[in-house]
């Protein structure tokens, strides 16, 4: 009888098991019994991002359920449906905030404005707003960002040259990006972009949170919480960021303090060389809202600098590390840019070296498709994800509760060719422009790189600027070439950059045609 009773179990089981295997064949990802559809997300980790392609782009509409683990909340629903995303960003707004879950993965970024919801969101938003878009600080933009080009960059790369050596490009960027965006924000050129390369804490510190961050989204909470307990894995690196971050963030609150002491409370927003952010946090802004009803204590005033040094020193340094790989790897885009650039400069300075600034490059519109282009095959952030707060059902047919997020890939949806066409994956800046010769739209909900609906991103213009300046002074002056076996793939981070950083050997083009 006993082994009857075995054998019927056996027999159950290899039943049990077939059904399974059965079910599964066929599927984009193979949902196993208790730990769900982890296994191949963590089989995949390394290249997630070509992988949420892959299965978006064979899932109905382009939107995916992604099971977790039993009682480990961590079932998603990935979408790259452009009226999903429609959806969820503007037309049922109210419905999808960030949410509680969101502010506890990212919790490093306190209160600041890509963690608030609500009534602190609607007010930080409209006081940068106001900041942001202050003539003062644009002047003041424009002057630091020339400065960093001419003193900082363009030294590197003529050493580079004279020495014909291989250079990290997206090195370079990030301490560009990190020595503007710290002056703007603060007022303090922490100086890393110099022939010496040195150390940056804090760019490290950076890039280990927004590592640990990513992580979070990988793994179970239970798992990673257990981590932060012990003080383990990637938990104890994001501690110890987070010591980093907090530490220069205060310092330059305080050094910021004592300078307005010692002036006096009252600044001159009219001032010539403009006003940095942080300074304007702690006064009036100039449409007479007082930033202090915001109650700007260290508390507030640190979260915010910590935003807004994201925002401007990573976005702007990945798609610049994107955009001139792709541009110096596509001959026929970067010799249109060329010309474009040309066209636009005096007879007899066009075949000689030249620092293009702000203002001279806000016209150029094949340069503006190619960077649009860049930005919709690597975005600098690849996806987001929302809370519903309430049970609700997507244009995609698919239901969504309140224990679900709800996580739009941005890489995903620029690979897609039901929304962007067969060529899909093709470089192709003239998709940007249109009969007429100028900028094409495309909707927010499609083209998802500065966010959309009321999250749009206020910094969107200031990082075209930015972007423009560098690239072009870069593209027109000097000729890059990546180095022979350096591989180019996309990292594992909340901020897409190159895993092995972008490797190059650069020459300068007008030197090169006098010898």
């Amino acid at each position: 009888m006993v082994g009857i009773v075995y054998i019927e179990l056996f027999l159950s089981v290899m039943w049990f098991m077939a059904l399974w295997v059965w079910l599964n064949y066929r599927a984009l990802a193979w949902n196993w019994p208790v730990i769900g559809m982890l296994p191949t997300l963590l089989l995949h980790v390394s290249r997630i991002h070509d992988n949420c392609t892959e299965i978006m782009g064979k899932s109905r509409r382009g939107t995916f359920h992604f099971r977790g683990p039993w009682l480990a909340d961590m079932d998603m629903m990935g979408t790259a449906d452009p009226e999903n995303v429609h959806y969820i960003m503007s037309a049922n707004f109210q419905n999808f905030p960030k949410g509680p879950k969101f502010r506890e993965i990212f919790d490093v970024l306190g209160d600041g404005i890509f963690n608030a919801d609500s009534e602190s969101w609607r007010d930080q938003r409209r006081v940068a707003r106001a900041l942001i878009s202050h003539h003062g600080f644009l002047r003041f933009l424009a002057k630091i960002s020339r400065e960093k080009v001419e003193k900082g960059l363009i030294p590197v790369l003529e050493t580079v040259c004279l020495e014909n050596r291989v250079v990290d490009l997206q090195d370079l960027f990030q301490r560009l990006t990190f020595d503007t965006t710290c002056t703007f924000v603060t007022g303090y050129d922490p100086g890393c972009l110099s022939v010496d390369l040195p150390d940056v804490p804090f760019s490290k510190a950076l890039d280990d949170a927004e590592e640990a961050i990513f992580m979070r989204h990988v793994v179970p909470e239970k798992i990673w919480k257990l981590q932060r307990w012990f003080g383990v894995g990637s938990e104890r690196k994001l501690s110890k960021a987070r010591e980093v971050l907090d530490s220069v963030i205060g310092r330059y609150i305080a050094l910021k303090r004592g300078e307005m002491r010692s002036r006096g409370i009252s600044i001159d927003c009219e001032n010539e060389d403009g006003v940095d952010l942080l300074t304007s946090y702690m006064t009036v802004g100039d449409d007479g809202t007082q930033t202090h009803d915001l109650k700007c204590d260290d508390k507030f005033l640190r979260d915010t600098i910590l935003n807004l040094m994201i925002a401007g020193r990573d976005t702007t340094s990945s798609a610049l590390t994107w955009f001139i790989w792709l541009v110096s790897t596509h001959a026929e885009v970067e010799k249109r840019i060329r010309d474009e650039l040309k066209s636009f400069l005096p007879a007899g300075e066009r075949e000689k070296w030249r620092v293009f600034g702000v203002e001279e490059t806000k016209k150029l519109v094949y340069m503006h498709g190619a960077i649009c282009e860049a930005l919709r095959l690597y975005p600098p952030v690849p996806f987001q994800h929302k809370e519903p707060v309430e049970p609700d059902i997507l244009p995609s047919g698919h239901f969504v509760e309140p224990t679900m997020k709800v996580m739009f890939s941005l890489y995903a949806m620029g690979r897609m060719e039901s929304v962007w066409g067969e060529d899909c994956l093709e470089f192709k800046p003239e998709r940007w422009i249109s009969d007429r010769g100028s900028i094409k739209h495309e909707p927010s909900y499609k083209f998802l790189a500065f966010n959309a609906g009321p999250r749009t991103c206020l910094g969107k213009d200031v990082a075209f600027a930015q972007v423009k300046a560098v690239a072009a002074t870069l593209i027109h002056n000097y000729q890059v070439h990546v180095a022979d076996g350096h591989r180019v793939l996309p990292n594992c981070s909340i901020i897409l950059y190159m895993r092995n950083g972008l490797k190059v050997r650069v020459a300068n083009r007008w030197s090169a045609k006098k010898n």
